[in-house]
């Protein structure tokens, strides 16, 4: 009787410290998700003041992978910019893989829809205009060779332009982060 006590509890042990470990590998290796950030954002002086029907819009995005563990593969990104309720420009940046620990930064423009252009030039001459930016994409981690399934990201962030055409404010970088549910379901139509 006290050698089958012996077993069940050597078992009992033996399971207990295999679950601990399988929840501390976890912990370890969980990937984190990249972080993203608007560096700089550039409305053309010339854009501004000639009165023009056309304008653009130049950005720097910063996309960061803080994992030690995985390296990341990227589907196509969709970079939209909104000011109010108008989409004011899309930009699509095509995938890619990161390695561990990297960071890249996208430097891009984009032409500003005609009809939302009037009211941004506006904004920016009489004080600062507010743009918002979402941020779509979907992508797998890479941990030990082994690849996950798809994520997806759903990200946001307001910018404020002062009347110079950068950005306004003691933030001069804006972190993109996870969009809220509101936000997300009117949105959600129009991305997908």
């Amino acid at each position: 009787m006290c050698e089958t006590n012996n077993f069940y509890l050597w078992v009992l042990q033996f399971f207990g410290l295999l679950g601990l470990l399988a929840l501390v590998l976890w912990l370890a290796l969980r990937p984190e998700s990249p972080e993203y950030t608007i560096v700089d954002i550039t409305i053309p002086k010339s854009d501004t003041d000639n009165g023009g029907q056309n304008g653009s819009i130049l950005y720097v995005l910063e996309i960061k992978n803080s994992n030690k563990d995985s390296s990341i593969y990227y589907d196509d990104t969709i970079l939209r910019f909104y000011y109010g309720s108008d989409t004011v420009g899309e930009k699509t940046i095509r995938s890619f893989h990161q390695g561990r620990g990297k960071t890249r930064e996208v430097t891009d423009s984009l032409d500003v829809n005609p009809r939302v252009w009037k009211g941004i030039r506006n904004s920016i001459s009489n004080a600062t205009a507010e743009l918002k930016v979402a941020l779509l994409t979907r992508l797998r981690y890479r941990t030990w060779g082994v690849k996950s399934k798809h994520h997806g990201l759903h990200l946001q962030g307001k910018l404020l332009v002062g009347s110079d055409g950068k950005i306004f404010g003691k933030k001069k970088k804006i972190k993109l982060r996870r969009a809220s549910k509101k936000w997300r379901s009117t949105r959600q139509r129009l991305l997908y």
